[in-house]
């Protein structure tokens, strides 16, 4: 699957931005041939009962932190103790075309990978690289009991980890201990993420999906916080029982958890926020200023509320930032057996 090709012909970022890669590009041509007869894709069966966890790396072609991690995984022969582990290297064809030089060009091909994930979508007669690589990773994320999806970030932001505001969702990724902020959200206003799909929706399932923002694209820190919530998923799971190979350990974060009460999209090419606000700002009271779209103001809606992944360059009809408020309390999860 992994192929040669021109960047894709679209620019969201200005010319005069910088996006300094820190970080070497992992080789992945390993990674690349997977073991189920679906590229990219990782099945270890322990042969003991146990959850099947699926950790899903490169959904966007240039958030590469969590790709290392598990191709490194691979190269250590890191096997589950209990259940079922499969490691997915998704948009490969993407990843092929990265280029140091401008590195934002390669988060798709054709389409985004993280908006397509609805039966509608999915069952449809549309066709692009993306819903090509999406049908065939179907079974394989429809197979799993938890999946944790590994992204990274453009604009500054502290590290977060995103799920379903359910009790036993909100409980498993509190159990984790990873250095991250926890945003219960349920839908992208974009389009279906992979963590939206249809199976770990269903009132009463045992499923459980989560994404992780490990923090800036192209960074030293974003791996090593990436790992740190892999590893103890999968400690939480019992599918590991020893650590998987060292790294930095990450700085540790508060862990609070928020619920999104608010998209904001942009709807004019006049919007901009007031000053330039990191990903994780809480603003404690309400009815503060916080952009401008056009003459429209933008204002928080409640005391002490946080942004999430706020975007100073969108385009017009895309999503500028999420609010979010502290959320209080959640219930248990059990391990399927």
């Amino acid at each position: 699957m992994v192929r040669a090709g021109a960047a894709p012909r679209r620019a969201v970022i200005r010319e005069s931005m910088s996006f300094p890669v820190r970080v070497p590009v992992p080789d992945l041509r390993e990674a690349a041939r997977g073991n189920t007869g679906i590229d990219g894709v990782w099945r270890f069966d322990s042969g003991r009962p146990g959850p099947h966890a699926a950790i899903v790396s490169l959904i966007h072609g240039n958030e590469f932190a969590g790709a290392a991690v598990l191709a490194r995984w691979l190269r250590a022969g890191l096997r589950p103790a209990r259940g079922v582990l499969t490691l997915v290297f998704a948009n490969l064809d993407a990843f092929s075309r990265f280029d140091p030089s401008d590195p934002t060009l390669s988060r798709y091909v054709d389409e985004d990978l993280n908006r397509l994930w609805s039966p509608a979508i999915l069952d449809g007669p549309r066709d692009s690289l993306e819903l090509r690589r999406a049908r065939a990773l179907r079974p394989v994320v429809e197979a799993a009991d938890v999946l944790l999806d590994l992204h990274s970030m453009l604009w500054p932001s502290d590290p977060l980890i995103l799920t379903a505001p359910s009790p036993a969702a909100l409980e498993l990724v509190r159990a984790i201990g990873a250095p991250l902020t926890i945003v219960a959200d349920s839908a992208h206003p974009e389009g279906p993420r992979l963590i939206d799909h249809a199976p770990f929706k269903v009132p009463g399932t045992h499923r459980v999906a989560m994404l992780a923002e490990a923090g800036p694209h192209w960074e030293p820190e974003t791996e090593a916080v990436a790992e740190a919530c892999a590893t103890g998923l999968l400690r939480v799971l019992g599918i590991i029982t020893t650590p998987a190979p060292p790294r930095d350990p990450p700085v540790v974060l508060p862990n609070a958890v928020w619920t999104v009460t608010r998209g904001i999209a942009a709807a004019s090419r006049q919007f901009a926020f007031t000053q330039p606000f990191r990903g994780g700002t809480v603003i404690p009271r309400a009815g503060t200023l916080i952009a401008r779209d056009g003459v429209a103001e933008i204002r928080t809606p409640h005391d002490d509320c946080m942004l999430v992944m706020p975007c100073p360059q969108v385009m017009r009809g895309h999503v500028a930032v999420r609010l979010a408020r502290r959320m209080e309390g959640a219930g248990g999860w059990s391990s399927p057996q």
